[in-house]
């Protein structure tokens, strides 16, 4: 009869620590090449409580990249005041839309499209995007960004924007959008701040980070909870969600 001898004891994973500024792990980490932009339209990022997407999130990293730009995690604030730390006026201001708006059917060949606060299409599309002083982005799923949206009744005061993107999310097959024009956190506010302020600049500078990030999670992939020792974490699978996230 063989002998089986018993397992050695194999010594538990090494912790891998997360980077203090952008929270996500060391082997994840991009923050380090990032060069904050002077931007004269204000961001504001509402991240939902429950996006802990920490991997593959861009909300962080998107607000990183901004001088003007603060981030908060959160379900409500009492005004836009409240959320930013300084007095504002949220008529000024644009949300990135999440409702059913759809840029090619109402305004066909523009990128960015402004609506007012009833969903409608503002007349002079020009002077209605240069009068924005700022934009809010809703971080999280779709159905977390729907609930940020009601529970800070003035982000209804606001305007509204929606993309029409050109190309899909750079995430390809390591998240699964429900919809061509779904992009992370830092695809939309790029293409918006960088449509907004007339910089091509802003756009390619947030892209570059972020495909630096997904070249990072292809090479270090996270390994899911219950998944054999060796192997990697498949695809990520997404509730349905509009433009944000992570």
């Amino acid at each position: 009869m063989s002998e089986i001898e018993p397992n050695e004891t194999e010594a538990p994973p090494a912790v891998i620590e997360d980077c203090p500024r952008c929270a996500k792990r060391v082997t994840l980490c991009v923050c380090q090449d990032i060069m904050p932009v002077d931007n004269t339209i204000a961001l504001l990022i509402l991240q939902h409580p429950q996006e802990q997407d920490k991997a593959l999130g861009t909300a962080r990293l998107t607000a990183l990249h901004f001088k003007n730009a603060v981030f908060k995690t959160g379900l409500s604030w009492p005004s836009l005041t409240k959320a930013l730390g300084r007095t504002a006026d949220p008529k000024r201001w644009a949300t990135l839309y999440l409702g059913s708006a759809d840029p090619a059917l109402i305004a066909p060949g523009q990128s960015v499209v402004a609506l007012d606060a009833k969903g409608k299409l503002l007349p002079m599309q020009e002077m209605a995007l240069a009068d924005i002083e700022g934009v809010i982005v809703l971080d999280g799923t779709w159905s977390q960004a729907k609930t940020l949206w009601w529970r800070n009744a003035w982000l209804l005061k606001s305007k509204r924007v929606v993309l029409d993107p050109s190309r899909p999310s750079l995430y390809g097959k390591l998240r699964r959008e429900p919809r061509r024009e779904g992009l992370s956190t830092l695809e939309a506010a790029g293409m918006l701040l960088s449509h907004l302020e007339k910089r091509g600049e802003i756009e390619t500078a947030l892209l570059a980070t972020f495909a630096q990030l997904l070249d990072k999670y292809r090479e270090n992939p996270p390994v899911a909870a219950g998944t054999p020792r060796g192997a990697k974490a498949g695809p990520r699978r997404r509730s349905p969600r509009r433009y944000s996230r992570g």
